[in-house]
């Protein structure tokens, strides 16, 4: 077994920094600190059809049919930015698709909800037991096993389908299930 080597003179003063592979996978020269503004303040003074090139390098598929020229210089810029700093987190990622599925459904408000930040905690009485989650960037936890959904959770504590949201307090009835149960106590 050779022992690890700690030679500081190893690249002494190359100049150039280590290889790293960037997010596309790439071979890069190192995560950039800084997105070249130039590059980005360079995209309006383009024309249509030159962006249109970038678009496909860029997203690797033809530009949307109709997409307008703004638009598209500001989906690059935003790619760009992405790749110098990184994209969003993966529950923010979660949180915009889920917006976007209500977009297409047509829901006319949108209702932003609890927005939990990783490392809360929610806990819940069942039962005389006190359930503790952890909330993580990418989930849940709860008794040390990870967990995509509240749901899953809640129905691992009661046995039954639950809306795990609802489950731990976290969204409300809506007002017409409650005037429901009213009318019905009414009776």
């Amino acid at each position: 077994m050779r022992p690890p080597i700690h030679d500081a003179t190893a690249r002494p003063h190359s100049g150039e920094p280590s290889p790293f592979i960037g997010p596309a996978g790439d071979l890069s020269d190192g995560p950039r600190s800084l997105v070249d503004e130039g590059e980005i303040a360079g995209l309006a003074d383009r024309p249509t059809h030159e962006l249109r090139p970038a678009w496909r390098k860029v997203y690797r598929r033809e530009p949307p049919v109709g997409l307008s020229r703004d638009l598209m210089i500001r989906a690059l810029a935003n790619k760009l930015q992405e790749r110098a700093y990184g994209g969003p987190s993966p529950s923010m990622q979660r949180r915009l698709n889920t917006l976007a599925r209500e977009f297409e459904k047509g829901t006319s408000s949108f209702d932003p909800g609890v927005v939990l930040k990783t490392g809360a905690r929610l806990v819940r009485q069942w039962r005389g037991n006190a359930h503790t989650v952890l909330v993580l960037e990418d989930g849940f936890e709860y008794e040390g096993q990870r967990y995509c959904s509240l749901s899953m959770i809640a129905e691992r504590i009661t046995g039954a389908h639950w809306s795990g949201p609802r489950f731990f307090g976290l969204t409300k009835r809506t007002s017409r299930s409650l005037s429901t149960r009213t009318g019905a106590a009414d009776e």
